[in-house]
């Protein structure tokens, strides 16, 4: 069922209208806190999408809503179930995304 959800619900945060994303990244920092540690089937697809293109957004709005979502899942998933996939975005990234990611992993 929470494939079924997030397969949906994924494209909407990288959508190539802006508030479409900023509004999805919002409301995925709205569920982390309700689903703690059962992201963890879905997280490997969770993060890239969280971290493609929305944080390296020149809109403010994205950048935001996108670093509030990374400090959510931090804040509340077992840091184990985040270094894989945030290592390997880590190494394809750049500019301030690989900068916020790197400082995370820190």
């Amino acid at each position: 069922m929470l494939f079924q959800i997030f397969d949906a619900f994924k494209p909407r945060l990288h959508d190539s209208n802006s508030k479409v994303s900023q509004v999805a990244l919002e409301a995925m920092h709205k569920m982390i806190p309700v689903l703690k540690d059962n992201l963890s089937p879905v997280i490997n697809m969770l993060i890239p999408a969280i971290v493609d293109n929305n944080l390296n957004s020149k809109n403010p709005g994205i950048y935001a809503a996108a670093t509030n979502v990374i400090q959510a899942l931090c804040q509340h998933l077992d840091n184990s179930l985040l270094l894989q996939p945030f290592c390997t975005k880590a190494q394809f990234l750049s500019g301030k995304a690989k900068q916020d990611l790197t400082e995370k992993l820190a």
